[in-house]
């Protein structure tokens, strides 16, 4: 038999070794979380992302005959404009049906008539004048027939002036003049008369009454003012540097902010004037529009003194490549994007330059890929990514 005390001593060693083993392990596991706790954290360290290429617009290119658009400014003006005075003297009887301020004569209308009595009386006794010369020519004829026929009966030859004087050939001569000279006087009576009223030379408005009926009127006193309605120019102003894009002939679109939205009328472009513009030192031009007035045709009517836009179209006349202003950078310089989406900047020669629109004539070729949105700090190789911005 074991004995009791020895199996007591051998439980006793065993209880102190396991609970040795434990107090090793608790010490352990708190110097391993002192330690975790004590140590700074890692992190891993990864290589950034590549950078997401920027995005940018473009365009492509294309070298079509075109000519650029222009935008000028001016006020209407009449073609034609008249005061038309009376040419004889007399009292304004009265003024022709319809002849007011706004309303549309026609050509050879009566704007206004003269009290024709003095005038008639006037002719009256031209035309008495102009007989009673040709009863003297005819008494002068009869006495150089009388002195002819005693010259034949003298028998003798004269000198050339004497024979004159004899058969009465200056008073005969005299005579004649004083047919000539009724019958001039007659027929300005006549005339005189016909111009107791007044026409219109062509078709006109009347913009003005001058004088009222019962004027007394002397020759030369303005009557009536009158301004063609059959065509108005626009005296518009435009940069000198555009003329060698227009030409005689030239379409032009007018449009006024005091007409109805979508509103606007055509007109040609008559003359590039030799003048510059007072104050901005600009060139001129004029621009015919025909039935300014809308008379016979639909639209807004133009106004003398309105302010009008006129767009004017140039014929094509050079290939060119069409670009916003917005792509263009300070110095001309244009960026473009390679085959590889990478940026390229180029330099390139003008044609014209608008606020909306350039005219490219070289530097760049057809079908490239131009820049016009997208790129705040562009640099040389700069990889993009391209979207197709509408043309």
């Amino acid at each position: 038999m074991t004995d009791p005390r020895f199996r007591f001593s051998h439980q006793t060693g065993r209880f102190h070794l396991g609970a040795l083993a434990a107090l090793l392990v608790l010490a352990g596991g708190l110097v391993l979380a002192w330690w975790l706790l004590n140590q700074p954290p890692r992190i891993e360290r990864r290589p950034p992302p590549a950078p997401t290429p920027p995005l940018v617009d473009v365009i492509h290119t294309q070298r079509i005959e075109q000519a650029p658009t222009l935008e000028a400014f001016g006020r209407v003006e009449p073609e034609q404009q008249a005061n038309i005075a009376s040419r004889v003297a007399g009292e304004l009887s009265r003024f022709g049906q319809n002849v007011v301020p706004g309303d549309v004569v026609e050509e050879g209308a009566t704007l206004a008539t003269i009290d024709q009595a003095d005038l008639r009386l006037a002719l009256e006794d031209a035309e008495a004048e102009l007989a009673n010369a040709r009863a003297q020519l005819a008494l002068e004829q009869g006495e150089q027939q009388r002195a002819r026929s005693e010259y034949q009966s003298f028998g003798r030859d004269l000198p050339p002036e004497r024979q004159a004087l004899v058969l009465r050939e200056p008073q005969l001569r005299q005579a004649q003049a004083g047919v000539t000279q009724a019958r001039v006087a007659r027929d300005q009576a006549a005339l005189n008369l016909d111009r107791a009223d007044l026409s219109a030379p062509w078709r006109a408005m009347v913009q003005e009454r001058l004088v009222g009926a019962g004027s007394l009127l002397s020759q030369g006193t303005e009557v009536i003012s009158l301004v063609g309605v059959e065509q108005f120019w626009l005296r518009a102003s435009l940069p000198g540097e555009w003329l060698g894009w227009l030409a005689v002939g030239d379409r032009a679109t007018l449009t006024s902010r005091g007409w109805p939205a979508g509103e606007q009328r055509q007109g040609e472009l008559i003359s590039i004037l030799p003048n510059l513009e007072e104050n901005g030192l600009q060139a001129q031009l004029l621009i015919a529009v025909d039935d300014p007035l809308a008379l016979e045709s639909d639209g807004p009517a133009l106004r003398l003194g309105d302010i009008v836009r006129a767009t004017l179209h140039p014929k094509p006349r050079e290939a060119l490549i069409a670009l916003p202003s917005s792509a263009l950078k300070p110095g001309d310089v244009v960026w473009t994007v390679d085959d590889d989406d990478q940026l390229r900047q180029t330099t390139v020669t003008l044609a014209y330059r608008g606020e909306e629109q350039a005219l490219v004539r070289a530097g760049i070729d057809a079908d490239a890929r131009v820049v016009v949105t997208g790129l705040a700090q562009p640099s040389e190789g700069q990889r993009v990514r391209v979207r197709e911005a509408a043309q």
